[in-house]
């Protein structure tokens, strides 16, 4: 299997023996091999045509390139690393700010195109050096902080663009999709961001039916009476053609901007890679710089003609997990389903013509969901933010990028936001670090109940007021 395109039958090619697993060079029949990727597809559905609604961008485009990007990473990794590449929302706050200080789609797409060059190179760095150069560059704290400020900074695109234009909306469907998230169980679980969209999606059309069209902010402008779900652009729009492809612009201050998203990536294919090396029972560290850099290139040439970029989809783990089939040829499959969901212009414009309210309940706890993924990075990887030396660059960090506190250097050039944010984290963790005495390095708890490291350290040993 040199470019993981041939495969073994598994058994009858039926059903898995109890306790089996379909490995990544097996498959099952052609029917079944091709159910199991249109319900990949339907995994990465959810987040896949919402971030590119989200970022301004053609969801044709994205879901096409979707596909090709994942054909790259499976042979780029040879079909041992089963994974479906989806657009990454973790730009969505890139693409927010950049448009928000004049940027257009190609400007996005140009500093999201270096950011894909960068995510390429590390990957040849992690391939040459190995992992550790990633945890000695960004530690669980940097990458958590990181993580963090970029989630929790497009709090304000909820807040002033969808959630106005239908607040009650917005509400039901957090609710609707609150409820699936905790409630469903297995595969509906994993597609409850899919579901709520198109719960939103059905109780606009009735509401409009019932009430008639809404007065409120239309995209963030003044109020005006509107529908809540235009479907004009869908009725006019072909069943067949080629999506809307465009050349990136290049611009200094929106690939400062991007760039921080690298962190993210690596993070996210990390943990990926990791994870399906457990369970594939297959390790898969050798991968771990060629994941990284499939990812990368991808991300470059979905982004060279005009689309968003990539990474690697949880989503779909749990659909390998639910199924026990970890078979590359069903990634094929999904690939080939998302090119053709690509060619029909029409699927683009019934995605396009999701209402602004039923975004602002999905934006609530999508959002939220990215930002506390950072939160989870910390717990992963046991940081103890009672010591000062991971406290206060990460709470620096975070108060700069949420807040979209700025630093003005010279009369045409400013750091901001996430760009700021993250070099606040990374240089101020490593500077502090490069100066704390060697008691803070340990990762004894520091700032706890009791005594601990730092008293001893100061020579207090008292509990005194506020201690215990």
């Amino acid at each position: 299997m040199s470019l993981g395109v041939r495969w073994t039958l598994h058994g009858d090619g039926k059903t898995p023996a109890p306790g089996a697993v379909v490995r990544p060079d097996e498959r099952l029949s052609w029917p079944r091999t091709f159910g199991l990727g249109a319900q990949h597809v339907v995994a990465m559905f959810g987040a896949s045509f919402v971030a590119p609604v989200l970022m301004g961008l053609d969801p044709n485009l994205a879901i096409m390139m979707s596909g090709v990007a994942t054909a790259i990473f499976l042979l780029a990794t040879k079909g041992r690393v089963p994974s479906y590449l989806g657009c990454s929302l973790s730009f969505v706050g890139v693409a927010a700010t950049i448009r928000a200080s004049g940027g257009d789609s190609a400007t996005v797409t140009g500093a999201v195109l270096v950011v894909g060059a960068a995510l390429f190179l590390v990957g040849l760095a992690v391939q040459r050096f190995g992992a550790r150069i990633i945890h000695a560059a960004m530690p669980p704290v940097v990458t958590g902080a990181v993580v963090m400020l970029i989630g929790f900074n497009l709090a304000p695109v909820t807040a002033s663009t969808y959630w106005p234009q239908d607040q009650w909306t917005a509400l039901l469907v957090m609710l609707f999709t609150g409820l699936a998230v905790v409630c469903l169980r297995g595969f509906l679980s994993r597609i409850a961001i899919f579901l709520g969209l198109v719960f939103g999606y059905l109780l606009s059309w009735v509401l409009d039916l019932v009430f008639g069209k809404i007065h409120s902010p239309a995209g963030g402008a003044a109020a005006v009476d509107h529908w809540r779900l235009d479907l004009s652009g869908v009725g006019a729009a072909d069943w067949i053609g080629l999506p809307s492809f465009h050349a990136p612009a290049f611009e200094w201050s929106a690939i400062l901007v991007a760039l921080p998203v690298v962190i993210a990536l690596v993070a996210e294919n990390a943990g990926h890679v990791k994870a399906v090396g457990e369970m594939t029972g297959d390790s898969l560290d050798d991968k771990l710089g060629t994941a990284i850099a499939a990812d990368g290139a991808a991300s470059m040439l979905s982004t060279a003609v005009g689309g968003p970029p990539n990474t690697t989809y949880s989503e779909n783990i749990g659909v390998m997990a639910a199924t026990r089939v970890y078979s590359t040829a069903a990634y094929w499959a999904a690939a080939c389903f998302a090119l053709l969901f690509g060619l029909c212009p029409k699927f683009g414009a019934v995605v396009a013509a999701i209402p602004g309210g039923v975004l602002g309940g999905i934006t609530v706890i999508l959002y939220g969901m990215i930002g506390l993924l950072g939160a989870q990075i910390w717990l992963n990887g046991r940081v103890d933010l009672r010591n000062p030396l991971n406290l206060v660059p990460a709470a620096a960090g975070i108060i700069i990028g949420v807040g979209g506190v700025s630093l003005k250097i010279g009369d045409n050039f400013e750091l901001g936001g996430i760009a700021l944010g993250t070099l606040v984290v990374i240089t101020g963790y490593h500077v502090l670090r490069a100066f704390a005495p060697a008691h803070l390095k340990t990762q004894e708890p520091l700032l706890d109940s009791g005594t601990s490291a730092y008293d001893e350290e100061s020579g207090d040993t008292d509990p005194g007021p506020g201690k215990s």
